[in-house]
């Protein structure tokens, strides 16, 4: 069965910005309150927004509270997640998404969020990795909220990326799946976990050593998570680190030794992930990737 898409926006709606991760201050997303409004939406915060337990935004039952109670309003037609950072895994086993189901709505966030997009993704329902409240006044977003806005809105969407020496051209067709490496591979074996058969996965990261990249995609490998995949889109895998006994290889060199074992097509530099360049995607839309001698597009 095809994902399910939310309705959606329309100017006058209610949206909630909350933070089931990293805490967060409202004086941190008044750029992006305001911007909302702008865009013709009236914003709700969520108790979580201010509220603080060492780096978390609150304990663990405010958060997932915080949360369950904007899945559970009709009123709340999108949810986006203020920041990133870690926690939402602490959360997702015990949400309801039962109300969810019955009026639908958009989630945002990319990032840690990658947990909430697989886990939706798992249960039929698409959702928006794409920049978040934290990152809307940041300089050179203007792509990214673009971006955003056309995904809230139901306006046309399409990334695109510049020729790269390690792309192997071709065109595949398939629901969108992915997000960050790091969080992708945690919720293995999990009831988070989407599967990657048939659809096509696209991949970013942060501040990651180059050998855990690899030991993260040698895991995806033997885990078999690789072998089905109908394409492969390489976003921002942005400050790697090293080891004083250098790894050898770029991040992209990594996910090029493992790729080369299938017959997919693969695009890189794809602007999705930890830069200001982060366009919105949907995950579980179904698109097309097209990768080329001018480059590679997903739409």
């Amino acid at each position: 069965m095809p994902s399910i898409a939310p309705p959606f926006l329309q100017a006058g709606q209610r949206v909630a910005i909350v933070a089931p991760a990293r805490k967060i201050s409202t004086a941190e997303i008044e750029v992006a309150r305001q911007t909302l409004q702008g865009w013709g939406l009236e914003v709700a915060l969520g108790e979580s927004i201010d509220a603080a337990h060492h780096q978390f935004a609150g304990e663990d039952a405010l958060r997932r509270r915080d949360f369950q109670r904007q899945l559970d309003d009709p009123g709340i037609r999108a949810i986006l997640c203020a920041r990133g950072g870690y926690g939402t895994a602490r959360l997702v086993d015990e949400l309801d998404f039962s109300a969810f189901a019955e009026s639908p709505k958009w989630v945002a966030g990319f990032s840690d969020i990658t947990v909430l997009h697989s886990h939706l993704l798992r249960l039929g329902y698409q959702s928006i990795h794409g920049v978040m409240p934290v990152l809307f006044c940041q300089e050179n977003g203007e792509a990214a909220l673009t971006s955003l806005h056309h995904a809230l809105f139901g306006e046309p969407l399409a990334c695109a990326a510049p020729a790269h020496p390690l792309n192997r051209p071709g065109t595949a067709s398939g629901e969108l799946v992915g997000g960050n490496l790091s969080l992708l591979q945690t919720i293995t074996g999990t009831r988070s976990q989407a599967s990657f058969a048939g659809r096509i996965l696209f991949l970013e990261d942060l501040d990651e050593y180059l050998y855990h990249i690899d030991r993260m995609l040698l895991h995806l490998h033997r885990s078999g998570q690789l072998a089905g995949l109908a394409g492969l889109v390489v976003g921002h895998f942005s400050q790697m680190r090293d080891n004083a006994v250098p790894f050898g290889q770029t991040a992209y060199e990594i996910i090029d030794h493992y790729a080369q074992r299938y017959s997919f097509p693969v695009g890189y530099g794809f602007p999705i992930g930890h830069k200001a360049t982060n366009e919105a995607v949907v995950v579980g839309r179904h698109v097309t990737l097209t990768v080329g001698q001018a480059g590679s597009r997903l739409g």
